[in-house]
């Protein structure tokens, strides 16, 4: 069976960045498994996997564009310390849910001052080239319920 929309396809994969360093990887955990066309995965590796099947072998390369997307400076603040009340021991690489006029973010802290905490709410990965090794380990038809859900569910049910 080739990956098609709404089908469910799992795979390994190892994520490196353009300086060869891997950023993620499934070796040593379950394959991944996603149902195609509903925009589980990041759409440039979504693409490249249509038409494939169990035991197919690729590399993809991926531009920021059709990953993470592009990095939007607009999303870099700093914030008045008193913004982390309660939080005693702020540290770069700390991450928050920031409330906006577009609803929730997902703000990452990269530098702390004294008076102010620079928070960087872009993607970690946004504007980079993302490079994918993927082994295709199983291909099936998604059920109702995960069509209508629109993601895969686990044995015995659904799975967050």
């Amino acid at each position: 069976m080739e990956i098609a929309d709404n089908c469910v396809a799992s795979f390994h994969y190892t994520l490196t960045g353009d300086d060869g360093q891997v950023i993620d990887t499934s070796n040593g955990r379950d394959p991944l498994s996603y149902l195609h066309g509903a925009g589980n995965i990041v759409a440039g590796l979504e693409k490249a996997l249509a038409g494939k099947q169990a035991g197919d072998k690729l590399k993809v390369d991926v531009a920021p564009e059709e990953g993470y997307g592009v990095r939007h400076d607009g999303l870099i603040q700093q914030v008045p310390r008193e913004a982390f009340q309660g939080i005693d021991n702020v540290q770069p690489g700390m991450q928050f849910q920031a409330q906006t006029g577009n609803g929730p973010l997902l703000v990452t802290v990269t530098e702390v001052g004294d008076a102010t905490i620079t928070v960087d709410g872009n993607h970690p990965l946004a504007g980079k080239a993302l490079h994918f090794d993927v082994e295709v380990t199983d291909v099936r038809e998604a059920t109702a319920e995960e069509q209508q859900h629109g993601h895969v569910h686990g044995a015995g049910g659904e799975h967050a």
